[in-house]
Order: C-alpha cells, then sequence, then structure tokens
C-alpha cells in the first residue's frame, strides 16, 4: 500500500498511571444532547479497510471517515461550534438578556441584537476555524479567524465563507495563537480555542467533548471491540477525547491508544520524552497542516502523559504516500492530508518486528482509525493524489 518510511516511536513509560478527570461524563451528555438535536446531524460511516489490514498483518482495520461532518469536512465541526453555542448561551445569561437561551432561540435570530454585539476569535490551521466560523454565523455572533501565513488560499476562503474576517499572521500556528489572544484581550473578544493553557480551559474542555462525540459513534459501529486506536496529535485535543471515549465504552479492556504526529511537529512526543509539557520551537512546516502545532493543549496531556500507550512521529512523505493509495481505492476514499497520520503510522509500525512487539500487534488485532478530514482543501487534494 505504502512503502517503507523512517518513523520514530516511543513507547509511554507513564501508561496507566492514575491521573484527573479531563472530561466529566456530565459536560458529554450536554454535549451529545446538544449536537445531535442540530440541524443535518447525522453518524459519519465506518469503513473497513481490508487492504490497510493486510498490509499491516493485522485482523482487521476500521476507518471513522468524517469527511462529511455537517458538510464542514471534517470531524471539527463537532468541537468549534459546540463551544461557541455554550460561550453565547453562557455569555447571554451573565449580561441578562437571556438565562437559559436555547441552541432554536439563538439559531432563530431571538436574542439577534445581543449576539452580533459579542465576537469569538481563534486561530486556526483551517479545520477548527471553519468551524468556529460556522458556528458564530449559524448562532449569531461576530468572527474574527487568525491563520498563520501558511494556511492555503483554500482553507481561508472556506472560513471566509461562512462570514468570518480573516487575519493573516507571519509565523506559525503557535504564532496566530498568540495573536488571537492579544487581540482578544484588547478588544474584549472572545477566544474560542481547541487548544488550553494555564487559566483557560472552560472553552476547550467543550470543544473536546464534541469530538468525544466521533469517538462514541464508531465505538458503537464497531462489529467488535479494538485492540488499538492510532489517532492524530496535533496540540492533542482529539486524541484526548478519543481516548476518554475508549476508556469509558471499553472500560474492562481499554483498546492501546497510539498518537501519530508530523515528525516536523511532534510535540506530544517530546513532552512524552521529557516527562513533561513541552513547547517545540521553529517552523513546524509539516505537510499535515492541521498537526503543526508545537506546544500540547494542557487538559490534552492531562489525559495523554498517562492514557497514551505510545507516540509514532512519521515523515510527510508516508502522509501522501496514504492519501494517494486511498484515492486509489474503489471506491475511492478521500482524505485530507491530517487524516491519513494515524493510518501512515500503524502502515509503518505494522511492518517493522520491534514496532510490532513493542505496540503489542499481531493477526489478530483491530485496529480503529479516525480519517478526520475530507478534501478541505481540494485543488492540494487533487495535487498530491493526481485526482482531479
Amino acid at each position: 500500500m505504502i512503502p517503507r518510511r523512517p518513523f520514530r516511536l516511543l513507547i509511554n513509560r507513564h501508561a496507566g498511571t492514575p491521573g484527573t478527570v479531563v472530561l466529566p461524563e456530565g459536560g458529554y451528555r450536554r454535549a451529545r444532547a446538544a449536537i445531535t438535536a442540530w440541524p443535518g446531524y447525522a453518524r459519519t460511516p465506518l469503513l473497513a479497510l481490508p487492504d490497510a489490514a493486510a498490509e499491516a498483518r493485522v485482523a482487521a482495520v476500521h476507518w471513522k471517515d468524517e469527511g462529511g461532518r455537517f458538510g464542514l469536512g471534517s470531524f471539527k465541526a463537532l468541537g468549534g461550534a459546540y463551544a461557541v453555542m455554550r460561550l453565547l448561551q453562557a455569555e447571554l445569561a451573565r449580561r441578562g438578556v437571556a438565562p437559559n437561551a436555547g441552541a432554536g432561540e439563538l439559531e432563530a435570530g431571538t436574542h439577534r441584537e445581543a449576539t452580533r454585539a459579542i465576537t469569538v476569535t481563534c486561530a486556526t490551521d483551517g479545520n477548527h476555524g471553519r468551524s468556529v466560523a460556522w458556528g458564530a454565523q449559524r448562532f449569531g455572533a461576530r468572527c474574527v479567524i487568525f491563520v498563520h501565513e501558511h494556511v492555503s488560499p483554500g482553507r481561508r476562503d472556506a472560513i471566509a465563507a461562512y462570514g468570518a474576517e480573516i487575519r493573516v499572521v507571519p509565523g506559525t500556528y503557535d504564532d496566530a495563537v498568540r495573536a488571537a489572544q492579544r487581540t482578544a484581550e484588547a478588544e474584549g473578544w472572545f477566544v474560542v480555542s481547541d487548544t488550553s493553557c494555564p487559566g483557560y480551559t472552560e472553552v476547550p474542555r467543550d470543544v473536546m467533548q464534541g469530538y468525544r462525540l466521533m469517538a462514541e459513534e464508531a465505538a458503537a459501529a464497531l462489529p467488535a471491540p479494538p485492540t488499538h486506536v492510532f489517532v492524530q496529535g496535533g496540540v492533542g485535543g482529539v486524541a484526548a477525547a478519543v481516548s476518554v471515549q475508549m476508556r469509558t465504552t471499553f472500560a474492562a479492556r481499554p483498546p492501546r491508544l497510539v498518537v501519530v504526529e508530523p515528525d516536523r511537529a511532534a510535540c506530544l512526543l517530546a513532552s512524552a520524552e521529557a516527562g513533561e509539557r513541552v513547547a517545540l520551537e521553529g517552523a513546524l512546516d509539516t505537510l499535515m497542516a492541521g498537526l503543526a502545532c508545537g506546544e500540547p493543549s494542557l487538559l490534552a496531556w492531562q489525559e495523554l502523559e498517562r492514557a497514551a500507550f505510545a507516540f509514532i512521529a512519521v515523515p510527510d512523505a508516508a502522509a501522501v504516500d496514504c492519501m494517494r493509495a486511498l484515492a486509489r481505492r474503489d471506491p475511492p476514499l478521500v482524505a485530507g492530508e491530517s487524516a491519513v497520520a494515524g493510518l501512515a503510522g500503524l502502515l509503518l509500525a505494522g511492518r517493522e518486528p520491534y514496532a510490532r512487539a513493542a505496540l503489542g500487534l499481531e493477526e489478530t488485532s483491530r485496529v480503529l482509525l479516525f480519517g478526520t478530514e475530507g478534501a478541505t482543501d481540494p485543488a492540494l487534494h487533487a495535487s498530491l493524489t493526481g485526482g482531479g
């Protein structure tokens, strides 16, 4: 399916140690009830990948395809928009406008004058910003999105299509995060970020609670419990959300969670190696734009430092290999650059004897993957896969 490529593997020496509750169940129940009631909600498909299973020499590989989620092209539709809704509800109550504004009231514009006076903002590599912009448009707030200079024009245009103002920041994703924070503090705006830090956790917690719905859907659709889950890294929000949901669903025997990152932006692996949350410096110039993050989210790290079994860093070339292989399937499977990190990690590790043994991959293993985005930049996807 793909050629051999170099990769890094780190087994987490702290896996299995007790830790704090990052995502309480009550918060998740609220998120699930709200999101599943939104117009347009539908479960995304879970697909079997027998070719990948054969190449990795495991019994089964299943792929949760998030490319069609709410028409936004990625799983992040579940998180950012939900957090925008929660923030507006809380702010309307604080201002004495509406003590318990429902999603229907917000969508209908019942409190339009009040919500228009609220500006939400965030930094993004593409998908999270699109979700925040969609949520702001849906629930009636103003929206300003900060992107770093390497975010493609196609992704910028996709965010602007939801009525958001786009501001471009020189540097990396982390530079855009800092710019969004500075401007929000100066202007009295509200940051809706998918990454958390000391003193800023509640909004990112709402984002992550939304992500859990994807993992619950996948678990319910599997023909048998997974033995392994390979999931993308980034700041760690989706990996931590998946981790919590897998441990909740399969409490008696949770699957081994393997977090996969670009080798040019492997901040979670570096943190596991250091034994503490650390930030990477430099350009972080990976093709996997949605994973080009230099500093783990605090909440995510609190989960992953003890719940992730291993961390893998893969090269950009492996992501392109996987995108092309999926595009050649019959029928083709459309997956963006950041969607295939987990698949790349599985296929590279699955053929190496040491990695197989270290991860416990066997011919009876059942692996769950999350295809976290479709072609969120269609022109770039076509150029990388040779498609039209």
